[in-house]
């Protein structure tokens, strides 16, 4: 189903969004200077000279190309005969804190400044997963920039996370994550997205303290109900 949005949501979309996303971005940065700094000292000496940033093709708004930054949590260590370790054996302790507390999307608020990401809006998918996320209904997505956080991506925050089969997050996880990306678009615009950046720091409050936000889960699960029959 084609979204059509409202004369206020395309006021919103280009000529308020983009600002409140640098500026944003901007103050994050200053305010999160430290975990930043810290974050780079501390896997430069866990990674074993395996670098701190890494960069990810993604496509954003128009299915645009752009170079996803992130913090790099897995070392580079190989077997005997020059093969990469499994995952699980390369991610470092600091990697995993990082991980479990989305520190490791800090530097996507450099994608904010230079234009390529928003501070809220659907997730940019892996070009791999590209077919998973952006077809039919689902493909709307395209008319919005892509993320820093949103709906989709704090519900695989919360719950998808914990999830390591592939099987099982096909099946539980990526028919309502998807949804949700369709709802963002549906709901973009300034109290939205105000509400989804509250809702990111507590859902990342939550889990410094090792608790999930089942409230803000159920929330999601009930939209992307409403979304599924459109």
């Amino acid at each position: 189903m084609e979204i059509n949005f409202t004369a206020s949501q395309k006021f919103y979309m280009t000529c308020v969004k983009r600002p409140i996303s640098f500026f944003g971005a901007l103050i994050g940065l200053i305010l999160l200077s430290p975990i930043f700094i810290t974050t780079v000292i501390l896997l430069h000496f866990a990674n074993k000279g395996a670098g701190v940033f890494f960069t990810q093709n993604r496509p954003g708004k128009n299915e645009k190309i752009f170079k996803a930054l992130k913090f790099k949590t897995m070392t580079d260590e190989r077997d005997a005969d020059g093969n990469l370790l499994p995952d699980a054996d390369r991610i470092t302790p600091i990697g995993a804190f990082v991980r479990s507390t989305s520190i490791d999307e800090l530097p996507q608020l450099l994608n904010i400044l230079n234009g390529t990401m928003s501070i809220i809006g659907p997730r940019p998918v892996a070009q791999d997963q590209f077919d998973m996320f952006r077809y039919g209904k689902w493909n709307e997505v395209a008319k919005v920039p892509v993320g820093l956080s949103g709906p989709a991506a704090l519900y695989d925050f919360i719950y998808g996370d914990q999830i390591t089969d592939e099987k099982e997050y096909m099946v539980k996880v990526y028919p309502t994550r998807r949804e949700l990306e369709y709802t963002y678009v549906q709901k973009a615009g300034i109290f939205y997205d105000l509400k989804m950046i509250v809702y990111t720091v507590i859902c990342i409050l939550y889990a410094v303290y090792g608790k999930e936000c089942t409230w803000i889960l159920n929330e999601f699960v009930e939209d992307a109900k409403k979304t599924m029959n459109k």
